[in-house]
C-alpha cells in the first residue's frame, strides 16, 4: 500500500495561494566534491540527456563524473562569490522583490518559496513550505521564459515527483513560458539601452541562448523558435525606438551556447560565431542572454570569460556582456504581470476561504459550549 504523506487537516486553517519560483540550480559549494554531486544529479535527469539508460549512466559514472567535476569547479570558483552562488542569491532577492510587490503585507493571502531542480532548496523542500502554509492553489513559475523539455520540462517533473507521495492535491498552475510577453519584452530592450547610453553602441549584438540537441527541436521541442522570436521582439523594439533618434542601424543575430557531448546542437554557436566576427573585422560585439533570468556560470564565465577570449583573440577589440536582467525593477515587474492573470483566487478557493471562516467561528462556539459539533 502506498504511504501518502499528509499533516492532520484541520477545516478552519484559512487558505492561501503559493507562488512557487523555479530554477536550474547551483552546487552548494565551488569545490570538486560539491560539483561531483551536483552533476550526478543534474545529468541523471533523462530530460538532460535523452538516451538508453543503462548507456548513460556508463559514460556519466565510468567517464564524466571522474574527470569533469574538478575543471568545472575551477570555472566555478572564478564566479563564487562570499555570500554564494550568484545564481542562489539573485533568486533569492528575485523572490523576495516580487513579494514585497505581490504581497507587501504580512497578513497576504499569497506565500511564496524558492525551489531548484537540482541542488538546494529542493523543490520537494519549496513544496512543503507552501503545504506548511495551506496553500490550497500554487502557481509554479520557472524562470525559464523559453519554453525547453530540459528545463521547463524538468521543473514539471520535479513537481509532479513530490506531489505524487501527498495525499491531498492543490489546485496547480504551471507557467510553461514567457518569451514574448511585452513585459518581459521591454525589460530586455530596456536593460540594452540603458547599458548602451552608458557604454556606446557595437558594431554587432548577439542573442545567446543555452543551447538544446538539435533532434530535440525536430522532435517537437518549440524552444528554438520561441527563443528566435524573443530575440526578434526585442531587435524590432530597439531598432524603432533608437533609429528614429540617430541615423543608426541594428545588426543583430542570433546564437546558441553551452553545447555538451557529441551530438550536433542548435546553430549557429556562438563560440564560432564571436571568433569569425573577429577575423572578419568587428570591433566592438556586445552580447546578452535572455533565456537566463540571473546571471550564473553560463553567463558569467563561459560568456563573459571564455567567449570574450575567443573574440579577442580572432581579431576583435571589444567584447561587451549585457548583464542578465536579474533583479533589476523592469524584471520584477515582468515577472508580477507574467502571475497576475493567475493571482484572483478561484471559485473553489473563495468558497474554501468562506468555509475556513465559518469552521473558525463554529469552533469557537464550541469551545465556550454552544451549537453542535460539526466539521464545517
Amino acid at each position: 500500500m502506498t504511504d501518502f504523506i499528509q499533516p492532520k487537516y484541520i477545516h478552519a486553517n484559512a487558505p492561501t495561494t503559493g507562488i512557487l519560483l523555479c530554477n536550474l540550480g547551483s552546487p552548494e559549494a565551488p569545490t570538486a566534491k560539491a560539483v561531483r554531486r551536483y552533476l550526478a544529479e543534474f545529468l541523471s535527469d533523462p530530460r538532460i540527456v535523452e538516451m538508453p539508460r543503462w548507456l548513460w549512466k556508463l559514460v556519466l559514472h565510468g567517464i564524466i563524473l571522474r574527470t569533469r567535476p574538478r575543471r568545472v569547479a575551477k570555472n566555478y570558483q572564478k564566479i563564487w562569490t562570499p555570500t554564494g552562488s550568484p545564481l542562489l542569491n539573485i533568486s533569492r532577492r528575485q523572490l523576495a522583490l516580487l513579494q514585497q510587490q505581490l504581497a507587501p503585507t504580512e497578513t497576504s493571502t499569497l506565500k511564496f518559496a524558492l525551489g531548484m531542480s537540482y541542488g538546494k532548496p529542493a523543490l520537494s523542500d519549496a513544496l512543503e513550505s507552501l503545504r506548511a502554509a495551506n496553500a490550497q492553489r500554487i502557481i509554479v513559475l520557472p524562470l525559464y521564459p523559453q519554453y525547453a523539455s530540459a528545463t521547463t520540462g524538468a521543473t514539471w517533473d520535479g513537481i509532479t515527483q513530490v506531489l505524487k507521495s501527498w495525499r491531498w492535491i492543490p489546485e496547480l498552475h504551471f507557467i510553461s513560458h514567457y518569451h514574448d510577453h511585452p513585459l518581459y519584452i521591454q525589460a530586455l530592450v530596456d536593460a540594452i539601452k540603458d547599458y548602451w547610453a552608458q557604454h556606446g553602441r557595437p558594431d554587432k549584438l548577439l542573442f545567446s541562448f543555452h543551447g538544446i540537441p538539435k533532434e530535440t527541436m525536430l522532435a517537437g521541442d518549440p524552444y528554438f523558435c520561441e527563443s528566435q522570436k524573443t530575440a526578434r521582439l526585442v531587435a524590432e523594439q530597439l531598432a524603432q525606438q533608437l533609429e528614429q533618434q540617430v541615423a543608426w542601424q541594428l545588426d543583430w543575430s542570433v546564437t546558441f551556447q553551452s553545447r555538451f557531448g557529441p551530438k550536433e546542437w542548435l546553430q549557429p554557436y556562438t563560440d564560432h560565431t564571436l571568433q569569425a566576427l573577429g577575423k572578419a573585422g568587428c570591433k566592438r560585439v556586445d552580447v546578452i542572454c535572455p533565456g537566463f533570468a540571473a546571471d550564473c556560470l553560463e553567463t558569467l564565465e563561459e560568456i563573459n570569460e571564455e567567449n570574450r577570449g575567443y573574440f579577442l583573440q580572432a581579431g576583435g577589440e571589444a567584447f561587451h556582456y549585457i548583464p542578465a536582467l536579474n533583479d533589476n525593477p523592469s524584471h520584477i515587474k515582468a515577472l508580477a504581470a507574467v502571475l497576475s492573470p493567475y493571482l484572483n483566487a478561484s471559485p473553489s478557493l473563495q468558497q474554501a476561504q468562506i468555509t475556513a471562516e465559518a469552521s473558525a467561528q463554529r469552533a469557537q462556539a464550541l469551545a465556550a459550549g454552544q451549537g453542535e459539533s460539526t466539521c464545517y
